[in-house]
């Protein structure tokens, strides 16, 4: 394949992506999200649901948005050694960006902190946000993606502990942080993501990272699953329900990622997500075939 072909399809399955993302809830939020309206007693948080399954319904029916606010595109790309199309995938994320918000799929976010000025496209200094890991013994390229939106990014916070606070200071932080910031992130909160490290950037980043766990996955270090399992009761007990209205299901699932810490540092971040969690993982072949994990099913038109 000729390598203006290779980029313009390259172009046409991130874009595809992108629109896919952004109006149909993943397969594992979906089926979530049934079980917290199942779940849900008060009369107000029904009624907030009965809009939410509406409002999914017509995104799908008309190709539109699921949520006003597409916010910023973050994708987290893990690259087999041996796929041969690195550079021009990343270059295609970008084009991908910008024929989406074009074609109405994304709403124009960026705004250049030093100017003020949006960028009219998504695209911006160091934005879409770029992860990169390399996977030895692989030829193919997966790329994770999140939409971050800005009423659900506003409670994200991170701080470096003194580690005598230990498991109950990290506890302590993420109730605080939830209990302030969270009514008014749109919840339930699908995902409340904690991440544990040793300095405050690697804990953020962690924490986001914990947003993209398939749901109803447990962490595999059953001390973490099992404090994971603590946070998600104490923070539904906090009873701010859908929409900050009241109800039963404050959060959808908290999920914890870790990393080495310092002898001197114990830093904990916190991310959320709302209740439209709009996250997708593709896989690209190096034939440029590709799947959609998290949408199974799906397919896009090239």
């Amino acid at each position: 394949m000729e390598l203006n072909e290779s980029f313009n399809k390259l172009v046409k399955i991130l874009s595809g992506f992108i629109n896919v993302v952004a109006i149909k809830l993943p397969d594992d939020v979906n089926e979530k999200l049934n079980e917290l309206i199942e779940k849900e007693q008060s009369d107000v948080g029904k009624l907030v649901y009965e809009a939410v399954k509406k409002n999914l319904s017509l995104a799908l029916e008309r190709k539109a948005p699921l949520c006003q606010d597409t916010g910023v595109l973050e994708f987290f790309v893990k690259f087999g050694e041996n796929f041969p199309y690195k550079s021009m995938l990343l270059k295609a994320i970008r084009e991908g960006t910008v024929i989406s918000t074009k074609n109405g799929f994304l709403r124009p976010n960026v705004v250049d902190p030093s100017t003020e000025k949006n960028s009219g496209d998504n695209t911006g200094p160091k934005i879409p946000w770029i992860e990169i890991e390399i996977e030895e013994n692989s030829d193919y390229a997966d790329v994770q993606l999140y939409l971050a939106g800005g009423g659900a990014s506003r409670p994200g916070s991170a701080r470096t502990l003194d580690p005598a606070e230990g498991w109950s200071g990290i506890a302590k932080y993420v109730i605080d942080v939830v209990s302030s910031y969270g009514p008014p992130a749109c919840p339930p909160l699908m995902v409340v993501g904690v991440g544990i490290g040793a300095t405050s950037e690697i804990a953020a980043m962690l924490s986001k990272k914990a947003l993209l766990r398939k749901m109803g996955e447990r962490n595999i270090n059953p001390k973490i699953a099992k404090f994971e399992e603590f946070l998600e009761e104490e923070l539904n007990n906090l009873g701010f329900g859908p929409q900050g209205l009241g109800g039963k299901t404050s959060i959808g699932e908290v999920h914890v990622e870790y990393a080495g810490r310092h002898p001197a540092t114990l830093a904990v971040g916190v991310s959320t997500s709302c209740w439209a969690l709009r996250k997708g993982w593709i896989r690209i072949m190096p034939d440029l075939s590709y799947e959609i994990y998290s949408h199974r099913g799906v397919k896009i038109e090239l």
